[in-house]
Formats: C-alpha cells, structure tokens, sequence
C-alpha cells in the first residue's frame, strides 16, 4: 500500500509545481494598469490622462517606465475613459479604466493601435476602434480615388464616388450614436456618449435616443448615475439653448423691479421689446447704455418698450439702482441681485454680458447680440 501512497503525493507535488499561485483580489475600486512599453527607454514616464471641456489633456496618474514596464494603481469608483501617454512615444491610446486588472502592450510606432486587455467594457472599446478605423480607411481611400478622378476628368466617376463620399461621412457622424444603440447593455456605451458632449455639431435627438436605451446601464452603479446626470444636465441645457433660437417665442419670466414689485415679460411687451442683460459694474454695459437711451427716446412713442435684467451681485441694490439714475435708464428693470446664478440669466443661458435679445409684437426672438448702430437698425426697420 506504500507505493501507490507515494505515487499519488509525488503526482500531487507536481501538479501544485506546475500551477501559480493564485495572485490576491485587488481591493475595491482600485484600479491596477500593467503596461508592456518595448522599446522605450528605462526613466522615461508614462501617463494617464483626462481630457478636460478644453479637449486638453490633464495627467491624473505618472509611472516611471523600468525594464520597458510600467505599472499604475489607483482607485476609482467605476469605468471611465482615460488616454495613456508615453515620453518619446507620438500620441495617445484611449482606453477604459475601471476597477480591476488592465493590460496594455504599447505598440511604440503606433500607440494608438496597441493592445488592451481587462474587461469586457475594454473588449467593446477595442469593437469600437476597430469598426471605426475601418470606416475611416475607407473614407480615405475613397478620398484617394475621388482626386484621381478629378485628375482624370471622370465626370461619372467623380459623380459616384463623391456620394459615396457624402454617404461614408454620415455614417462615420452616426457611428458613435449607432454603436451605443447597438449595445445598450454596456457600461462603455455610456461612456461614448459621454464624449459627445465635448465639442460641436452635437446631434441632440440622437444623445436623447441614446440616453432612453441606457436606462438599466445608468442605474447599475453610482458612477454611470453620476454620468447618466452629466448628461441630462447637458440634453437639459441644449433645448434651452434652443428654445432661444431666432424665430422661436421668448420665454416669459417675472422678477422684482426696484421697489421688490414682480414684473413679468409678458406684461411689459410692446410692437417691439429689447431684453437687455447687464449689471452695474460691467464696463462694456455702462458704456452701451447711452445709446440704448437714444434709441429708447427715438422709438418709445412708436412701440418700443426694454426689461433690463441686472446680474448685480448680493446687497447691491442700492449700486444697481445709483446706476440706473446716473445712466438714466428710464424703463423697466428687474434684478435678484444674484450675479450669473440669476434664474432669468439661466433661463437665458446668459455667459456674458451685455447681451441682448430683441423681439416683435408676438414675443417671437427676431435677434440677438446687437449693440451700437446694430441694435438701433433693427429697431428702426420694426417701427418705422
């Protein structure tokens, strides 16, 4: 009975030689990003980074690059997208850190291909970047043979491939707003919509859409609550911004005047009315106001009527009101005395001022922004 003994302890040994120990769970959001940097020189940093409202790259985390590695570890409460960089190293790769263990080979001529394993939201990013690269690839070598044929004089040619072309370029507009219909089961869905919101040209009804399919991944943890917020505040402040459009009927709004007495827009209106925001201690407002007298005085008796909103500051009700008799400012005025958070300064998504919106007898935003000569033409060619 001995041998068989033996034979099964030695069988035993050998097997526990060949497997690894099992490495420790990392704690709780915390975050650990392995990076393979072949090719890069010992001393040399890497970094991760956010990309601030700016679209600049703001370093979070720094790891000093030893036997071409480097490791970061952090803590963070969910998923997120953040670019690496590398010293030396030209551009950057976007990748989704989150709690748990990531992988990146740094592919040091192209780093923005290299490869990133972790998670499944790492694995729908590396999807992601695929499909797009292929549209973009396309899109170039469709550019390509559009400028030969143009080259060659191919009037059919050229026809086909520049609608093509336009065709390639709404796809690729589309593409990220797609994907996240595509996959609304993934916390990197929200993620890319999270993108959207910096820059221009943002497609409104599409981020809606998007928003209504990641309803489940918004409520799985307190990080995508907290994007799921960043991005209703920003749907939220895009349809105010349109509802101030030309052509579109000014919202009504009440304040106290002077004397703590509420006036309303709609109260006030005339053939033609100027909201005007400003303050008593803007410079640039102080001196548009005369001409805003002149323009009053001219136009009053034929219709013209002005609310000014004043963004004065806490306990400077009596400054506001000094500045309205020293600028003899003769008409409606209300203010709650609380500086840009002033909810009529909100409602008018107002960023600076002076600022000005004109209307027409039905209360419709006819313009915007005028001052000086501007201002006066456009009164003029709505009561003369």
């Amino acid at each position: 009975m001995r041998k068989p003994v033996l034979f099964l302890m030695l069988i035993a040994f050998v097997f526990s030689c060949d497997t690894e120990p099992e490495k420790p769970a990392l704690p709780p959001n915390t975050y650990q990003v392995n990076i393979s940097t072949k090719g890069v020189y010992n001393g040399l940093r890497a970094h991760l980074n956010i990309m601030n409202a700016r679209k600049q790259e703001v370093p979070i985390d720094t790891a000093m690059v030893v036997n071409e590695a480097a490791t970061f570890s952090g803590k963070i409460e969910g998923a997120a997208i953040r670019l690496l960089t590398v010293n030396g190293v030209k551009g950057n790769l976007q990748f989704v850190l989150e709690p748990g263990v990531t992988n990146i080979e740094v592919y040091k001529d192209s780093i923005q291909y290299s490869k990133v394993e972790g998670s499944k939201n790492s694995e729908m990013h590396s999807l992601y970047k695929s499909e797009y690269r292929k549209l973009t690839d396309e899109i170039t070598s469709t550019r390509k043979a559009l400028a030969e044929s143009r080259k060659n004089n191919d009037t059919l040619g050229y026809g086909q491939l520049y609608k093509k072309m336009t065709e390639l370029n709404k796809d690729l507009e589309l593409y990220p707003y797609d994907f996240v219909e595509a996959h609304p089961d993934s916390d990197f869905s929200l993620l890319l919509l999270e993108t959207k919101l910096v820059g221009q040209n943002q497609n409104l009804e599409k981020i809606k859409s998007n928003m209504a399919s990641l309803t489940d991944v918004i409520n799985r943890n307190p990080s995508n609550q907290n994007v799921g917020r960043k991005v209703q505040a920003f749907i939220v402040q895009k349809e105010a911004q349109a509802n101030l459009d030309v052509g579109k009927i000014a919202p009504n709004f009440s304040a106290p005047d002077t004397n703590g007495k509420t006036i309303a827009l709609n109260d006030i209106k005339g053939k033609a009315t100027i909201i005007d925001f400003w303050a008593s201690w803007c410079g640039p407002c102080r001196r548009e106001n005369p001409n805003v007298v002149k323009v009053y005085k001219k136009y009053h008796d034929k219709g013209l009527e002005i609310i000014s909103v004043s963004l004065d500051k806490p306990n400077q009700q009596a400054r506001w009101i000094q500045a309205i008799e020293k600028d003899n400012l003769t008409w409606h005025h209300v203010s709650n005395l609380k500086y840009f958070n002033d909810p009529v300064a909100r409602m008018y998504n107002i960023r600076s001022i002076p600022a000005t919106f004109i209307l027409d007898e039905d209360g419709r935003i006819v313009a915007k922004k005028l001052r000086g000569k501007a201002l006066e033409d456009q009164i003029a060619s709505m009561l003369n």
